[in-house]
């Protein structure tokens, strides 16, 4: 190993990169560098799960002073700084951002580069800096970027990236795309006071989920403000004053005087992003919106890396191509996280690089876990979700579902008509609980814990014989004795 640098250099400082690093350096005494060009903490940390998790708490806070109200108290309902927010919120992320770059790398022993890096070879990295490093180990954790649809000035729209840096909220949005983060972003910012539109070209949101806990999020989104066009693609965009002459039969816009313009809003590399938008549709519809955000997608950081010159095999959409081990086609190159397009989770990223820690640096070869991974989508109400949905489940084998929407207790005394879901897709021959799905706020909360129970393989009787614990949403996850229909 002394001919080598470092017996392990690590490409990105994300969740998962960092944690390889870490533990690499601090729990085995490998000699470890690490290389990354923007900001400690990735995406998760800097752009990601943790400043949107903090809006979602942020735009929650709009609808209590009527709730209250309804309980006896006396309150009024406020106005949001955005201003005064997104301060605090940056602060946090600085203060994040030290804990991973000082706490957890350079007190493990890591040795950190302020650099882009990219391949020379199977054993050497060259930096931006000029340095020129070699390893007998590379990890390349380097995750992903959101992307922009393929149509002229797409450049127009902001991307999440840019959300968390607007120095104003606008009036108005367009949200594009009906995943979980375009879902997200709709009800943050709805939850905000932003008059939010979104187009989805599908024609229901969220894809890939449980259809029954699709539905019933997408007519909560409505319910709460949110104006929800499925079927509908956008197909030309640009600036108001570039529409063609005679359009505008069926526009939306603010008026001029309050209307930001690019360069008080944007707040991005390009001034003229972040303006008043307008948008044209597939169902012939055209309007303008303040802001125009595209939730459509995300890519590999995989471009200009080297990857394929060193001998790296690149899949589908330039995801790095690896085997269980997140070992690549060549033999002391290794992937993790997001830019091998996996299970693209913050946890899983983590997981990845324990299991390449144990595999590498302690001898006992560990594949990535990626089944039952229990996970979030903190629309709201939240969305909490582990195993096959319903549609999956019947694809393999004849089941069993057992499901519950009912209004829940607290809104209900208020008079609010929110509704929650809960429900158990179970095998008509193992009795296993093969999908649990939650919609209710805090279901994140919820199905952490039953995750654990989907994961040890319970079954359905394991559920009957828990105790509820009443009164709560919960308990309706222990209670449900007849199945609503199998197939």
């Amino acid at each position: 190993m002394a001919d080598f640098d470092y017996d392990l250099f690590v490409i990105g400082g994300g969740s998962g990169g960092t944690r390889a690093a870490r533990v690499a350096a601090g729990e085995t005494g490998a000699r470890v560098g690490l290389a990354e060009e923007s900001r400690y903490g990735g995406t998760c940390v800097i752009r990601g799960c943790v400043p949107k998790k903090l809006m979602v708490f942020a735009s929650e806070y709009g609808g209590i002073a009527s709730d209250a109200q309804g309980y006896g108290w006396s309150m009024e309902r406020g106005s949001f700084d955005w201003q005064a927010f997104s301060g605090h919120l940056q602060k946090e992320l600085d203060r994040l951002e030290s804990i991973y770059r000082d706490t957890l790398l350079k007190g493990s022993g890591v040795t950190t580069y302020d650099a882009r890096a990219r391949l020379r070879d199977p054993h050497t990295v060259e930096l931006s800096t000029g340095e020129v490093l070699s390893a007998k180990h590379i990890l390349v954790a380097t995750g992903g970027r959101p992307v922009r649809p393929d149509i002229p000035n797409a450049d127009l729209g902001l991307v999440s990236d840019d959300i968390f840096g607007l120095p104003e909220l606008p009036k108005s949005i367009l949200i594009v795309g009906g995943g979980y983060i375009a879902c997200e972003f709709a009800c943050i910012l709805n939850g905000l006071g932003v008059d939010v539109t979104q187009y989805y070209r599908g024609a229901q949101i969220l894809r890939g989920f449980d259809e029954e806990a699709r539905g019933l999020i997408a007519d909560a989104m409505s319910a709460r403000g949110i104006d929800l066009h499925t079927g509908t693609d956008v197909i030309e965009i640009g600036h108001p004053d570039d529409r063609p002459s005679g359009a505008g039969t069926n526009m939306y816009a603010a008026p001029a005087s309050e209307r930001q313009s690019g360069a008080e809003q944007g707040g991005q590399a390009r001034p003229d992003r972040g303006g008043p938008v307008r948008v044209k549709t597939s169902t012939g519809r055209e309007a303008v919106f303040d802001a125009v955000f595209f939730a459509t997608g995300r890519a590999p950081n995989t471009a200009d890396m080297g990857l394929e010159e060193a001998g790296v095999k690149l899949g589908r959409g330039g995801a790095v191509a690896v085997d269980k081990y997140s070992q690549t086609s060549v033999p002391s190159i290794y992937a993790i996280g997001d830019v091998t397009n996996r299970v693209n989770l913050t946890p899983v990223a983590i997981r990845e690089g324990m299991a390449f820690v144990e595999t590498v640096f302690r001898g006992n070869p560990t594949p990535a876990d990626h089944e039952m991974i229990p996970s979030a989508v903190f629309t709201q109400p939240e969305f909490g979700t582990v195993g096959l949905t319903e549609e999956q489940a019947m694809e393999q084998e004849e089941i069993e579902v057992y499901c519950t929407s009912f209004r829940p207790m607290q809104t209900a005394f208020i008079g609010r008509p929110d509704r929650v879901l809960m429900k158990l897709v179970v095998s008509k021959e193992t009795r296993r609980v093969l999908g649990c799905h939650i919609v209710a706020p805090g279901a994140g909360e919820m199905i952490q814990l039953a995750g654990i129970a989907v994961k040890m393989g319970a079954t359905k009787e394991d559920f009957d014989r828990t105790v509820a614990v009443h009164p709560t949403m919960a308990e309706e996850i222990v209670t449900m004795r007849k199945p609503v229909r199998s197939g």
